[in-house]
């Protein structure tokens, strides 16, 4: 009787390993997407110029053209899954979509929890303020208070250095935070920024202004769940492919946007 139940728990324990082992993330293999016949890429489609969401429904921007390159190559078929930009990443850490793409900043903290490829631009964080406004640089923001995209690297390192953060999921409502007197300063990235600014200021000349300093120079990559190794692998060939034949600096010339490629 006690073997039985010896062998029951034993039993128990084995099953219960097991149930373990198969809740990890096994990532997307390079296999899985070409049995599929697609790559499912989450992304947030409110940061110009990389993604924007046109009237019609349909999502354009620098890393939807390379992406469509991407999958040409691989053979598969672009299938994008919009949501807000904070859903992006755990959305990819929990498996339930192949890819990232919203402007991905690599951070150490973002890659314990997904896999990046290698970057294909660089950018930074640009200070967005009103004309009128007393803030000329960096150092003036002390004691400031800025809006910033929920989620964002803007986010994290505004709150990491004590300013005063407000935080909004779209970029337009931290934008209308600035323009209606709620903060001192906007946080983006600074080729959005370009984008967003003009746009704003043809109906409104002049009125926004984007300082020369910079709060921080970040390479942007595409994000993908832990263990999607040889599928990062790959593209990461393609990538590189794209950015030495010049390819990713034509796509944001066709975009309207200057282009710092990353160190290869």
């Amino acid at each position: 009787m006690k073997n039985i139940k010896k062998f029951a728990l034993i039993l128990a324990v084995i099953m219960m390993l097991g149930m373990l082992t198969g809740c990890g993330q096994k990532g997307t293999s390079l296999k899985d997407i070409q049995k599929a016949g697609e790559l499912v890429v989450a992304t947030s489609p409110d940061f110009p110029p990389f993604e924007s969401l046109q009237s019609d429904g349909s999502v354009v921007g620098i890393e939807i053209d390379l992406l469509n390159i991407i999958c040409e190559k691989l053979g598969v078929a672009l299938k994008i899954e919009q949501m807000n930009f904070d859903s992006v990443l755990p959305g990819i850490q929990a498996g339930k979509f192949d890819l990232g793409a919203s402007g991905i900043s690599v951070t150490p903290e973002r890659e314990k929890n997904v896999l990046f490829t290698d970057p294909y631009c660089l950018a930074a964080q640009a200070i967005v303020v009103t004309a009128d406004s007393p803030i000329t640089c960096k150092a003036d923001l002390e004691g400031k208070a800025v809006s910033v995209q929920t989620g964002t690297t803007a986010e994290s390192f505004c709150m990491a250095n004590g300013y005063t953060v407000n935080s909004f999921e779209a970029n337009s409502d931290a934008q209308t935070a600035l323009t209606s007197g709620k903060v001192d300063a906007w946080v983006i990235d600074d080729l959005t920024a370009a984008d967003m600014v003009a746009v704003y200021n043809e109906e409104n000349p002049g009125a926004l202004v984007i300082l020369p300093d910079a709060m921080t120079t970040e390479p942007y990559a595409f994000a993908f769940s832990q263990g999607s190794d040889d599928l990062v692998s790959e593209i990461n060939k393609i990538v590189a492919e794209l950015v030495a034949d010049g390819t990713v600096a034509e796509i944001f010339a066709n975009n309207n946007a200057p282009y710092t490629a990353p160190e290869l």
